[in-house]
């Protein structure tokens, strides 16, 4: 859905140039997330404030549903294209029903629409609409804020988002739980989301590609598992880090480790053990690992929805879906 083809940024000063996005070529397709990753400077920002045209392009195209960008009014693409940065941008004189209709009050939506939009979206942030109708940002906690912006950016139903680091300012914890609630969301209303991101963890858990830039270059792009596997170069093996074996855990299931061929043993028996060290089949593989490492007897029993044994999660099962020996799973957890 979204097409960047030879995409460049380039600026002058005091007579300089300098590069800041380097030929990009990609594509991002309907309903994926797309995280930009990489270190401070490298042009995700750049790139992603390229496609609502608030940084001009300086040589390429880019496509959004085959339609080129440049071609478009530039007030009308913005008002198409939802826009989350990480200071959240709420407009302080506003009301967070004003704020979060700014964007349907522009496109002339009557009175009732824009109310009953404001609803839906506040309950699907998960906060109260009475409460929070009259009140201002600067009476919300900042994770409440971040709820709003997205709200905002969700307001007209845009079928493009672009995310600047939303979640970047939080604390550890209200970061993943906003976390787990833009994936809810997400799932849905599926739309199609450019995210920018520095942190590994972060992307490997909300994207369905990754694209990982450096100096204005796309160093790879991929699935989170093709980062994680198969990292293209020692600038990706490097920014991914030394323990990616134990990231790609976090991707896979022990349902897929059973679809893998492990079809569950020694069912007898097993329900006195269950309440201490089990793990579900929706449980990812980095969680039931901590499980069998805090096992006495470095086993786990397998569970199914109703609660009844499946079978026997141990070390050695890891090695058939990961490829990785039980013996340096255990090095690189300790």
């Amino acid at each position: 859905m979204i097409t960047f083809s030879n995409v460049s940024k380039i600026y002058e000063s005091t007579g300089k140039k300098v590069t800041a996005v380097d030929h990009v070529n990609m594509s991002v397709e309907e309903g994926e997330i797309c995280v930009f990753l990489g270190p401070s400077g490298c042009g995700k920002t750049t790139l992603l404030r390229m496609v609502n045209r608030l940084v001009q392009i300086t040589e390429g195209s880019i496509e959004i549903d085959g339609k080129d960008i440049q071609a478009l009014d530039s007030i009308e693409l913005r008002r198409s294209i939802g826009y989350v940065i990480q200071q959240n941008g709420l407009f302080p004189n506003m009301t967070i029903e004003e704020n979060i209709n700014v964007v349907p009050k522009m496109l002339g939506w009557d009175a009732g629409k824009r109310k009953n939009r404001y609803k839906e979206l506040m309950e699907m942030m998960g906060l109260n609409p009475e409460e929070f109708r009259k009140r201002f940002p600067w009476e919300l906690s900042g994770g409440q804020q971040q709820r709003i912006g997205v709200a905002r950016a969700l307001a007209a139903d845009p079928p493009v988002m672009l995310m600047d680091e939303p979640f970047g300012a939080l604390d550890p914890i209200i970061r993943d739980h906003l976390q787990n609630e833009f994936l809810r969301i997400q799932k849905d209303v599926k739309k199609t989301i450019l995210f920018v991101s520095h942190d590994i963890d972060e992307a490997i858990r909300l994207g369905d590609k990754i694209a990982i830039f450096n100096q204005g270059q796309l160093m790879q792009v991929g699935t989170p598992d093709q980062i994680l596997s198969d990292p293209k170069n020692e600038f990706v093996r490097d920014f991914i880090g030394s323990d990616r074996e134990i990231k790609r855990l976090t991707l896979l299931t022990v349902k897929d480790l059973l679809n893998k061929g492990k079809k569950g043993n020694r069912k007898s028996n097993l329900t006195a053990e269950i309440n201490e060290f089990y793990v579900t089949l929706d449980t990812d593989l980095r969680n039931a690992l901590a499980v069998l490492l805090a096992s006495p007897t470095g086993e786990a029993v397998i569970v199914d929805q109703r609660n009844q044994p499946h079978g026997i999660l141990t070390f050695t099962d890891y090695e058939l879906l990961t490829g990785v020996h039980p013996s340096k799973l255990k090095s690189i957890v300790h």
